[in-house]
């Protein structure tokens, strides 16, 4: 596959990682009440939105609760299905991608376009926090139309050098 296509799944992983890790702590208490979410969850989530001043997960417009649900119905167990994929280097893991990062990119979109033409104070700071996923949305869809599926070099495990020879 090549170093470019190396440092591509880096990313990647590291992104997938992120993606499924974010939606149940933080994404997830937008659309269920206080009481059913562990209190150091709760804590996070009021940190979070006092110190960044995110007034989508605030003040939670309708479009953002639709966002909110896609990410958890979709996006999250897309983003733990990539990682599974990639690491174990399965053929739809192409397609997977694909689906991912449009997601990504649509939404993410969105909540940036929101922000920047929002007056709300420290919106332009927000758009800069969502805006790289934008960019990793587009990473994980050139991924899925472009680079060929292969196995990674982190996928082949410490067994494989212990495979009998036909």
């Amino acid at each position: 596959m090549g170093f470019i296509g190396k440092v591509v799944d880096g990313i990647l992983l590291v992104t997938f990682l992120v993606m499924a890790v974010v939606p149940p702590t933080l994404d997830f208490q937008a659309l269920v009440p206080e009481s059913v979410v562990p209190e150091v969850l709760v804590r996070l989530y009021k940190w979070y939105t006092e110190e960044h001043q995110d007034y989508l997960m605030l003040e939670r417009p309708a479009y953002f609760m639709a966002l909110m649900k896609v990410e958890i119905c979709i996006t999250w167990p897309l983003a733990i299905i990539n990682l599974y994929g990639l690491l174990t280097s399965k053929p739809w893991f192409k397609s997977t991608c694909l689906i991912f990062g449009s997601i990504l990119v649509t939404s993410t979109t969105a909540m940036v376009g929101d922000m920047l033409a929002s007056n709300k104070p420290m919106a332009d700071k927000l758009a800069m926090m969502y805006s790289p996923f934008i960019a990793l949305g587009f990473i994980a869809v050139l991924r899925g139309l472009v680079l060929p599926s292969t196995k990674p070099s982190f996928a082949n495990g410490p067994t494989s050098a212990f495979k009998k020879r036909a």
